[in-house]
């Protein structure tokens, strides 16, 4: 059921989606198809009762209070899939105040009973078996639905692990302890590019320590936020203790920031939106958590071997459609394998399949929309005109809207805007270097630090770059990297904090101190 869910929203954008009129013409077959992939979809999903279109404040799914919607499209075909509320800073108050009332008695559950509620990814099993008698997507959906599930099944699991301390006391009458509380209630902010993932990683750690929480996920792919807000009420998750608001970001961002009774926000997205956020918890001195952008070199060395460095690179680099900020934003190759590797990974680009997600074989999709296809062909044309050369695509893909050709551009600078900044998007520059201080160098020059990948058969090597690189991440031979398992974050100007893993549960705990005299 959430991985039907998942088709849906994964693929969902607002109306900003600019539709090209010669893509009308020119193929309209391939339009019919994903036309009737949506519909097809959308009709399932009303079926399980998974597609919600209204906030969820203290158990109850509700309107905007003034009646606005805002439209959801989907970047393929520029379809409207569905009309949400738009709500703003009176809706989300309401939230708050849901959470805040329901944080006390949950928090006060035994660790055993928030685990036993926790995993409400899988629940529903006449829903999980229609999703396995249909054929939509395909592995890369797939991957993404499980990715999100994992995080609450781990978490589920954490939940019985967070330990508090004894400290040996320095006099005979005094006990010394250490208890770990949860925060209260967390601002959760979330991002479009994995609209599931991106909340369950927040949520999940929030409730196992008896936090309550406020989603605001993006208002290009709201549709998975409230289909996984309908599951939590449908395994049992107490009334406030998960709501959701859509709509107006500043408005309802504001609200979160504003209220003394949130004392924590958690953030996935850009880091100008990062800093403004960082700014207005201070006011009221919020903890914050911040997963942020992203400038990830992808070194390839002489010494590497070949087929595993093309085939991380191309994971590294294209999956969803480069639309991650842990996408390798710079592929650094070194000069004695250059020639040989860029040719090899151009023919592998080249043969990439570019299409609806609902389509078979289809590995790259749109983008987000018109602004990101801007940006992406922005960056590629400052790189031509600095003496750049396109070696795959460089251009608007056929199938119009808001797809671009997967594309290599060799020759790169390091001081070009494509390797300053992240392009977000399916556009791999190349940079040659000759020595492995140079490619340290040249990878750690940005504020960024949040992941870096390594291809190299030598051992010493890896641990040499791996812990010269300033990055939270590094892969060694590997370009998908994320796990429930491990830590996600960054250093530098790429967030504060960690998600995943046992640390991720660090964010949401107060640590008190207890002093218990005169016990001799």
């Amino acid at each position: 059921m959430m991985k039907r869910m998942m088709m849906l929203t994964r693929t969902v954008v607002n109306r900003s989606t600019i539709v090209h009129s010669h893509s009308l013409r020119c193929h309209s077959q391939s339009r019919r198809q994903m036309s009737m992939g949506s519909e097809s979809l959308v009709s399932r999903l009303k079926s399980c009762g998974l597609l919600q279109t209204k906030g969820l404040i203290g158990g109850k799914w509700v309107d905007a209070y003034d009646g606005k919607t805002i439209e959801v499209h989907n970047p393929a075909n520029g379809q409207v899939i569905a009309s949400v509320a738009c709500m703003g800073d009176k809706e989300a108050k309401d939230a708050i105040s849901a959470a805040y009332d329901a944080f006390a008695p949950w928090s006060k559950l035994t660790a055993a009973d928030r685990s036993n509620r926790l995993p409400w990814t899988a629940y529903n099993s006449g829903v999980r078996k229609t999703y396995q008698r249909s054929h939509w997507g395909g592995t890369n959906i797939l991957n993404k639905v499980g990715y999100g599930a994992s995080f609450i099944e781990f978490f589920a699991e954490e939940a019985k692990r967070v330990y508090g301390d004894i400290i040996p006391a320095t006099l005979s009458d005094r006990r010394l302890f250490v208890l770990k509380q949860p925060v209260g209630v967390v601002g959760v902010v979330t991002p479009w590019n994995f609209p599931l993932a991106m909340i369950t990683r927040k949520v999940g750690p929030a409730l196992a320590c008896g936090c309550t929480v406020v989603i605001k996920p993006s208002e290009f792919t709201p549709l998975t936020a409230l289909a996984a807000a309908e599951l939590a009420l449908q395994s049992g998750i107490p009334p406030g203790v998960l709501n959701v608001v859509t709509g107006d970001a500043p408005k309802i961002g504001n609200s979160l920031l504003e209220s003394p009774q949130v004392r924590k926000i958690t953030f996935t997205g850009s880091t100008a939106v990062g800093k403004k956020l960082m700014a207005g918890a201070a006011e009221t001195v919020k903890k914050v958590s911040l997963e942020l952008g992203g400038n990830a070199p992808c070194i390839v060395f002489d010494d590497a071997d070949l087929e595993v460095a093309l085939k991380g690179s191309l994971a590294t680099k294209f999956r969803n459609s480069g639309q991650t900020c842990v996408c390798a934003n710079r592929i650094l190759v070194q000069e004695g394998i250059y020639e040989k590797f860029t040719s090899a990974f151009s023919n592998a680009v080249q043969d990439l399949k570019v299409g609806n997600g609902f389509s078979e074989g289809v590995v790259q999709g749109p983008l987000i929309n018109e602004a990101a296809v801007q940006k992406v062909d922005s960056f590629v044309q400052d790189a031509i005109s600095k003496g750049a050369k396109v070696l795959v695509g460089g251009k608007r893909h056929s199938l119009g809207f808001t797809f671009y050709e997967p594309t290599i551009i060799g020759d790169v600078k390091n001081e070009m805007l494509i390797a300053r900044q992240e392009v977000f998007g399916p556009v791999a520059p190349v940079i040659r270097f000759k020595t492995e201080e140079e490619a340290i160098q040249i990878a750690n020059d940005t504020n960024a630090g949040l992941a870096a990948y390594i291809f190299t058969n030598s051992m010493k090597r890896s641990w040499r770059v791996a812990e010269a690189l300033e990055y939270g991440i590094v892969g060694v031979n590997e370009g998908l990297v994320s796990t429930e398992v491990a830590p996600f974050g960054g250093y530098k100007q790429s967030g504060l904090g960690r998600e995943g893993s046992k640390y991720g549960l660090d964010e949401y705990l107060e640590i008190k101190y207890v002093c218990m005299g005169n016990m001799g």
